[in-house]
């Protein structure tokens, strides 16, 4: 099959997961500095949040680009990192109409946690698809940052029971890993 329709949908339903996002962002009451400070906490999580979304749809389409063809696991796959991902604009809203409780933060990490899971799950099916030795298999190489993300939103889950703003913390070190869009795909690309 090819995976143009695939790449289509996943940027439709993740342009529509920002837009749900941007939606529960309020206007501040007042015209004044204390009244958009008063919104910086919401703020600061949509920001969090976009970037997550943002970091998927960078690797979502680095990995794509080298996937040749796809299957009908690859479209399951596919649906299964967005259902995790469709669900952040809810756990961020959870986030910000609870102030930062416990709990929210918890299932915030368990979201980019199943999320992560996901993107393993699709990554490993295209390289399933492809046959070891395969492009994106050679791409990716020993994938440091994948494997190490689980264990960070774990800790920061963990973290959040003791004070949400350290699970925050965990969280925004696992995005600014991956702020940076996979160089292994962008040099495995040149070089070929």
């Amino acid at each position: 099959m090819n995976k143009n329709r695939l790449e289509a949908f996943s940027d439709g339903v993740l342009a529509i997961v920002i837009t749900i996002m941007v939606l529960e962002l309020h206007v501040p009451a007042e015209p004044t500095w204390p009244a958009l400070l008063h919104e910086l906490p919401t703020l600061l999580s949509y920001l969090l949040s976009f970037i997550y979304v943002g970091i998927y749809w960078n690797n979502h389409h680095h990995m794509l680009h080298l996937a040749g063809r796809i299957n009908g696991g690859v479209l399951w796959a596919n649906l299964h990192l967005l259902f995790w991902l469709s669900l952040i604009p809810f756990t961020t809203r959870w986030i910000n109409d609870t102030g930062l409780a416990e709990v929210p933060v918890l299932v915030y990490g368990l979201d980019l946690l199943f999320a992560a899971i996901a993107y393993y799950i699709l990554k490993t099916t295209l390289i399933r698809q492809q046959g070891r030795g395969g492009a994106l298999d050679r791409a990716m190489g020993q994938d440091w940052k994948g494997k190490g993300s689980p264990a960070l939103y774990i800790a920061g889950m963990g973290l959040s029971l003791v004070n949400p703003l350290l699970g925050i913390a965990a969280y925004s070190v696992v995005a600014a890993i991956w702020l940076i869009p996979d160089r292994r795909v962008e040099r495995f690309i040149a070089h070929t």
